[in-house]
């Protein structure tokens, strides 16, 4: 599986990186995976000009081809003003729109207090779903008081293990149904008769 993980933290050390880690590793324990990191702290000034002369540079253009090319995705946010970074929003901003399409995508987001936690649902998951991409039900946020609390282990686990079911059920193919017989809604009426085939008298 490759793996990307997108990390919108501007500190350094950054919590948003360090919980993109983690999760990566969890998803990593579940199923073989070669995993990258982007730091969008580093493609800032890029991200900027792709926006006013419409070409991204040569960073950003291979940080573009590994979210396009990747088996899944673990996107990570600070949150700012109660939503997602404008630089996290950017960066997808600059991506092809078709990018994601199908894509399975891990949110997660970190801020200062547990009342942002609900950014999962009413910013970062409407995105992705915005985008096509195919969003784990299980989503991570990590308020400061988190660091080293039950329950953010636990959290991380079940959704790598969905990001990683996700993605190994994405890129099997299915095997095509063309042998199922269909019965005319005629004789499934018949059959529910008195006296009919099924015996029911």
């Amino acid at each position: 599986m490759k793996l990307v993980v997108v990390s919108a933290g501007l500190s350094v050390p950054s919590s948003t990186r360090l919980l993109g880690d983690r999760l990566a590793a969890a998803v990593a324990r579940h199923t073989p995976a070669e995993v990258e990191v982007v730091e969008l702290r580093d493609l800032a000034v890029e991200i900027a000009h792709n926006f006013t002369n419409g070409f991204p540079g040569r960073a950003l253009s291979a940080a573009q081809d590994a979210v396009a090319g990747a088996d899944g995705l673990i996107v990570v946010t600070p949150v700012f003003s109660a939503s997602y970074s404008g630089l996290f929003k950017s960066f997808f901003d600059v991506l092809d729109k078709d990018a994601l399409e199908g894509k399975p995508v891990l949110i997660a987001a970190t801020g200062g207090t547990a009342r942002h936690s609900l950014v999962l649902e009413h910013a970062l998951r409407p995105l992705f779903a915005y985008l096509r991409a195919v969003v784990v039900p299980t989503g991570v946020y990590a308020a400061s008081e988190d660091w080293g609390a039950e329950g953010l282990d636990g959290r991380i686990e079940r959704a790598a293990g969905e990001l990683a079911a996700l993605a190994a059920g994405l890129s099997k193919p299915r095997p095509a149904r063309d042998d199922l017989e269909v019965v005319p809604f005629a004789d499934q009426l018949a059959a529910l008769a008195p006296g009919g085939p099924s015996g029911l008298a």
